[in-house]
């Protein structure tokens, strides 16, 4: 039987987040497990008259490539990929994993290397969806790897994940129409400062992002979405940030992580967990020490921490940055093979400032 929730959330995705229209080509990836989702998406894309395209592949072909690639092909870029990135017109990503740790034990080198050769073709996939010509979004489908991370059962998860995309509500649409119209008063507000500040338990750092973009992130690219980011200048970042939930990225872990930074540069990086990784990545690339994304989460829908970024850098009262790429509608300009969001919460004390004044305390803004 078709789970009804799908087949909403399904409309989400193509009508709202990605607006799809006859003759779109429509891009839909995911893995096996996510059938279910993947099979409504596609049937939504043929309702609004456009072109779909599936990739469906098991994902322990991620741990073969890197454990089995040599030099050559790691380096290598598929011209079916270039392809894509430059004909097709919407994205669907949609994860699930049977095993979300299936990468821990691949040499974060081959990770580095990858992301390194894969550069220019990320860098143009962002040009073109900041520019408008190629719409993007990605979403979690419930499966078991991600409900224990999450401690969950999976019907316990599958709710969480449902409710968080607003999906159990009548009008899902119409409630993240909503949440754009919130945040926009947010958005109108920061695009006046110029300087920044974050303090909380072990951190204090401060950019600058006047003249850049403050983004109203509202269900367009990620689904579930709550919250509100800017590229900051490349060369503003100083002093130091320790991130209080651990961070994930290419199916590896870091955890307690603390960076410094000096003229915009990473110049000290340690963490309790996987600090080989974590100093592996920041070596990807110039640009990998340097901050691409600074984002405040904003949805306080999601009220616990799951182990899975997608659901961590949207809780409500956190802030989160980004190591690595800038996203260009922000009029951030760093290059990167890499963009690894990291999250801390400013439940317990922490403190956002705006051009010297208190904006956002104890995990709630309070600029009135």
């Amino acid at each position: 039987m078709r789970d009804q929730r799908y087949e909403k959330l399904a409309k989400v995705l193509v009508q709202y987040s990605l607006g799809v229209k006859k003759g779109d080509l429509v891009s839909i990836g995911g893995a096996p497990l996510a059938e279910p989702l993947i099979v409504e998406v596609y049937r939504e894309v043929l309702k609004a008259g456009a072109h779909g395209i599936v990739k469906c592949q098991p994902p322990v072909l991620a741990e073969i490539f890197f454990k089995t690639a040599q030099k050559h092909q790691l380096e290598f870029v598929s011209p079916v990929a270039k392809f894509e990135t430059e004909k097709v017109d919407k994205v669907v990503s949609i994860w699930a994993d049977d095993n979300t740790k299936s990468l821990s034990g691949v040499d974060p080198k081959k990770q580095a290397a990858r992301s390194a050769a894969t550069r220019k073709l990320f860098k143009r996939f962002l040009e073109r969806e900041a520019k408008g010509e190629l719409k993007w979004v990605g979403t979690q489908f419930p499966c078991n790897a991600s409900a224990q991370d999450a401690e969950m059962s999976l019907d316990e998860y599958e709710d969480f994940v449902l409710r968080a995309c607003l999906v159990h509500l009548p009008n899902p649409t119409a409630a993240w129409r909503a949440v754009h119209t919130k945040q926009e008063k947010i958005v109108k507000f920061l695009n006046k400062r110029k300087s920044f500040r974050i303090v909380t338990k072990d951190t204090d750092l401060t950019f600058k992002a006047g003249g850049r973009k403050w983004i109203n992130c509202d269900g367009k690219a990620n689904m579930p979405d709550g919250e509100i980011f800017t590229g900051p200048i490349e060369d503003s970042a100083e002093g130091t940030i320790a991130f209080s939930f651990p961070a994930f990225y290419m199916g590896r872990e870091a955890a307690g992580v603390k960076l410094t930074f000096k003229k915009g540069k990473v110049v000290k990086a340690t963490a309790t967990k996987g600090e080989k990784f974590l100093k592996t990545m920041l070596d990807t690339d110039p640009g990998a020490r340097r901050i691409g994304e600074l984002a405040i989460g904003t949805n306080y829908g999601i009220d616990r921490f799951t182990r899975n970024t997608l659901f961590d850098e949207k809780i409500g009262g956190t802030v989160h940055m980004a190591l690595g790429a800038s996203l260009p509608e922000s009029g951030g300009v760093n290059e990167s093979g890499i963009h690894w969001d990291i999250v801390t919460d400013l439940h317990d004390g922490g403190l956002i400032y705006a051009d010297g004044k208190v904006i956002h305390r104890n995990g709630r803004f309070v600029i009135g």
